[in-house]
């Protein structure tokens, strides 16, 4: 079997073992944000804060582009000049936690993204989230690390690799995202 052919296959049990009963936990929690109007903001490292900012894309575009109800979302990812200032001057640790202080209100949702479960930028963003009251959603890997267990909700790929990790967040949130921008749309329920 050659390499792309492994990894398709591993790939796809990879997805077969994601839990579709949290992922559509997620899509009632953000349904409740958007009907409540509450933020709902993103974060993540590297290629997860990529998967953040392309989640708010399809969320503030997709899901929100001529309907009567529109998501309030924003990737706390995407103010290069703001996480440089702060990474900087005070900590990179900081970085999405100093940004919720600003507009973060009870109620609202932090999504975190981080494949190892222990980015302590996001860690940290998800700690201030929580103690303001806040929902806090994680996409985690492997054992979930520290973030999976501290989030209300837990998106985990409990696998090893990371390049399939990173694939299966990206799947799981077009799954809640492509439910807004598809089924909502045409009345079907979940």
């Amino acid at each position: 079997m050659n390499f792309p052919e492994l990894y398709k296959a591993q790939l796809v049990d990879t997805i077969q073992g994601l839990d579709t009963a949290q992922i559509q936990r997620a899509i009632d929690l953000l349904t409740e944000a958007r009907d409540a109007g509450h933020r709902i903001f993103t974060c993540g490292n590297g290629g997860s804060a990529s998967t953040a900012s392309h989640f708010a894309t399809d969320i503030v575009k997709g899901a929100s582009f001529g309907r009567e109800k529109r998501f309030r979302i924003m990737a706390l990812t995407d103010s290069l000049p703001t996480i440089t200032a702060y990474s900087n001057d005070v900590s990179y640790d900081c970085i999405f936690a100093e940004q919720l202080k600003n507009f973060a209100e009870p109620g609202d949702v932090v999504i975190a993204i981080s494949g190892s479960g222990n980015s302590p930028n996001v860690l940290c963003a998800v700690e201030y989230a929580k103690s303001i009251g806040c929902k806090t959603i994680a996409l985690t890997g492997r054992d979930g690390g520290k973030l999976g267990p501290l989030a209300d909700l837990n998106l985990q790929v409990a696998h090893p690799h990371m390049g399939r990790i990173e694939d299966a967040h990206l799947i799981m949130l077009h799954m809640i995202g492509y439910y807004f921008m598809e089924a909502e749309h045409a009345g079907k329920t979940a």
